[in-house]
């Protein structure tokens, strides 16, 4: 059976409850909470005033009024610290702490069927959800066969062991790395305007939705003016060591031109997104020197446009 999973330790959730929940992510984050329901879940993110991504997530309902965002484990307290700022008039509360829903990833071709298995149900389009007393399953892929499962301290996860074989957090990341999907993480929160992460062209952001904290410059970028630089998708021709934040640099000029967005090795194979200016993409990169490694480029799953 091509089925694997594995516990996402790098990925975290924070809890957001209470009556204005939707309401306030509604005034500070890019996605559109108004189109939400329990079916469904939402990529977005949250900016400062000046248009720097803090956290990229993931949302989706666990309880009427009891919402998680899914992301990085290493910027989730940041995260929380930063919407602390403005929830203080909100009916809502913030938890960074909570540990008794645990983030689970699910996928090859015959996941779905496990998943209806051990489920009873499973969702059908991407980025759909389905609900049970103690789990949540959200399809994140087109074809269905990329799910992650949020699972309360109260289920038996030894029947998901006992179905399903073993994989590596660091599979699951090279995944979704090859679906363009950036990631913030702590070497790289407040680093970038969402532009130069695609998220314009990856879902994150909803163009119609009104204000949100960052919203001027974000718009302002999007409907006059043209990013400087964009994220592909790469990896190493070599063996080598990669972190988010490393300097890549123009395989013609020798000039450092942007940097590693994210990164993850599998078995010797390291993937990575690489955040450079249009030209360096084209022609070439090379990492943590003029000389360094050279960045093998890879299609991404969406074309980056012509601007």
């Amino acid at each position: 059976m091509n089925c694997l999973h594995a516990r996402l330790e790098q990925e975290s959730l924070l809890h957001i409850t209470g009556p204005d929940t939707l309401k306030f992510l509604q005034g500070q984050t890019t996605c559109d909470t108004r189109t939400i329901d329990k079916s469904g879940s939402l990529l977005g993110i949250f900016c400062t005033p000046q248009g720097r991504v803090i956290c990229d997530f993931l949302l989706c309902e666990l309880e009427v009024d009891h919402f998680v965002l899914r992301m990085r484990r290493s910027i989730r307290a940041s995260a929380s610290a930063a919407f602390g700022k403005y929830i203080i008039f909100s009916k809502a509360e913030l938890d960074d702490t909570r540990e008794d829903w645990e983030p689970y990833a699910v996928w090859g071709s015959d996941a779905a069927t496990v998943l209806a298995t051990l489920f009873g149900d499973v969702p059908t389009e991407r980025f759909g959800a389905v609900h049970g007393d103690n789990f949540v399953i959200v399809q994140t892929d087109q074809r269905g066969e990329q799910f992650e499962c949020y699972l309360h301290e109260s289920y038996q996860h030894e029947q998901m062991g006992d179905m399903v074989q073993w994989g590596t957090e660091s599979q699951w990341q090279a995944l979704q790395m090859a679906n363009g999907i950036v990631r913030i993480e702590a070497a790289t929160k407040e680093e970038f305007v969402p532009q130069t992460l695609n998220y314009d062209l990856t879902g994150h952001i909803s163009f119609k939705k009104g204000c949100y904290t960052g919203q001027e410059v974000v718009a302002r970028l999007h409907y006059l003016g043209k990013p400087k630089r964009r994220t592909g998708l790469a990896q190493l021709s070599v063996a080598s060591d990669c972190t988010a934040g490393t300097a890549v640099y123009d395989a013609e000029s020798g000039r450092n031109i942007g940097s590693i967005v994210n990164c993850c090795d599998v078995e010797g194979d390291t993937t990575v997104l690489v955040a450079a200016t249009k030209d360096g993409l084209i022609n070439g990169l090379h990492l943590g020197a003029a000389d360094g490694p050279l960045l093998v480029s890879r299609e991404l799953p969406y074309p980056l446009g012509s601007d």
